[in-house]
């Protein structure tokens, strides 16, 4: 399957000095690609502002926000959960990613993600699903929803204990 959005790129020579300020919304086809990777419902809405711009040594930041609608199954009930997606995405494309083996203090909340910039294309779509995924309710369940199943080979609630079994061991020995 291809990635859904793969045609959102920018060739880093298409950007201007000053950079480059985006707004885009994702069209039906790309929505129901997306709904359909990410096992969603539906998403009826996908809006992505975003910007993207030079750094020294031939890198580049892609930085934004990702605002969704989106309808996952509910894990009890699998009836609809709408829910809404707000989540920013900060993210360097350097030439060559270097590895900080030594650096054992380095936190990976202290900036930008780093990525490697290939064929000067920075993958703006690639971005998007992956924050949309990331951010998505790993659960998400209806506040009405309730539990109520019970194993039909177990006896009648209350009239047995647990430690039943292990006393009836007990007396064996």
């Amino acid at each position: 399957m291809t990635e859904p959005l793969n045609d959102w790129t920018h060739n880093v020579t298409d950007i201007p000095s000053g950079g480059l300020d985006r707004e885009r919304e994702a069209m039906e086809n790309e929505r129901a690609a997306i709904a359909g990777a990410l096992h969603l419902l539906q998403l009826p809405k996908l809006v992505v502002r975003y910007r993207i711009k030079s750094l020294s040594g031939g890198s580049y930041r892609l930085s934004g926000k990702v605002i969704a609608d989106v309808e996952q199954p509910c894990v009890v009930t699998l009836d609809p959960v709408a829910s809404k997606v707000e989540a920013p995405f900060d993210v360097e494309f350097r030439p060559q990613v270097e590895t900080a083996d030594n650096d054992e203090d380095a936190s990976v909340l202290s900036g930008p993600d780093i990525d490697v910039l290939e064929r000067g294309i920075i993958p703006v779509g690639r971005i998007v699903f992956e924050t949309v995924s990331a951010s998505l309710d790993p659960y998400p369940r209806r506040p009405d929803a309730e539990f109520n199943w019970r194993d039909p080979h177990a006896g009648e609630p209350g009239k047995t204990s647990p430690f039943a079994a292990l006393s009836k061991l007990r007396d064996k020995t």
